[in-house]
């Protein structure tokens, strides 16, 4: 890495900077699975109430760094309007915060939320049936799924409300022409659910392809859909995400270490 970032180990909470090792893994895993788009798009954290003492606060990647650069030392600590809380020599782009305030300020079991430009979900979120049960990847989508129709490049405040009305409580969010959003608990949860989206994604795009339409493809029954929780619990031991994060963590150190700087 080019940027001579100090520490932060020692000068913050542990709680804090445990956030930052997991917020830093995740943006490393995303470019590692081809996920990023340059320096755009964003991935948040909130910051629990034993860093905060209530107020909501949040970590979010440093403007202009490409994710597999980003170290936990170099996050940005911001809150609820993206102005930063802590000295920190670069930039932040309130403009990409819109979209993940909007879900925090609703969602309050958002720990985490994190937004792709994905090819493949670009593609299908052009598509206007939009996600198709022709997957086991796809009944977990499509059990906690909901559509934000394309309103333009997301800068807008007045934009929030109406997107905060499509997601409800849903863990996954497909931007129509944009891209695709989960909500999770965790960091952990957030990129399980990410994963899983984007397989989705890929799957629908791989199977069209050559086929006249989706009458074409075999789709999974309805009535699967409704055991969809609890297969999910019984594949993670019911940990969620924290049951795959730890040999994620091993991935990474094999193929992309630093992030814990």
């Amino acid at each position: 890495m080019a940027f001579d970032i100090p520490s932060l180990k020692d000068q913050v909470h542990p709680d804090e900077w445990q956030l930052r090792l997991d917020l830093a893994a995740c943006y490393r895993l995303v470019a590692l699975y081809g996920w990023s788009d340059l320096v755009f798009t964003h991935i948040s954290a909130k910051l629990p109430e034993s860093v905060t003492g209530g107020q909501d606060q949040f970590l979010i990647n440093p403007y202009g760094l490409m994710f597999d650069e980003i170290t936990a030392s170099s996050l940005v600590k911001v809150d609820m309007q993206c102005n930063k809380l802590h000295d920190s020599p670069f930039p932040v782009n309130p403009a990409g915060f819109v979209i993940h305030s909007a879900v925090h300020e609703v969602r309050h079991d958002a720990g985490c939320v994190l937004h792709t430009h994905t090819r493949a979900g670009v593609a299908v979120s052009a598509q206007q049936h939009g996600v198709l049960p022709i997957s086991q990847q796809s009944t977990f989508v499509l059990a906690s799924l909901a559509y934000h129709g394309y309103e333009g490049v997301a800068i807008r405040d007045d934009e929030k409300t109406r997107l905060q009305a499509d997601l409800g409580d849903a863990n996954y969010l497909m931007l129509r022409n944009h891209g695709l959003l989960t909500v999770g608990k965790t960091i952990a949860d957030a990129f399980l659910s990410m994963y899983t989206f984007e397989n989705t994604c890929r799957i629908q795009v791989d199977a069209l392809a050559g086929q006249s339409g989706a009458q074409d493809l075999t789709a999974v029954n309805p009535k699967i859909l409704d055991g969809v929780a609890h297969a999910s619990r019984v594949q993670t031991g019911g940990l969620g995400g924290q049951f795959v994060w730890p040999s994620l963590l091993r991935k990474l150190e094999r193929e992309s270490p630093g992030y814990a700087a």
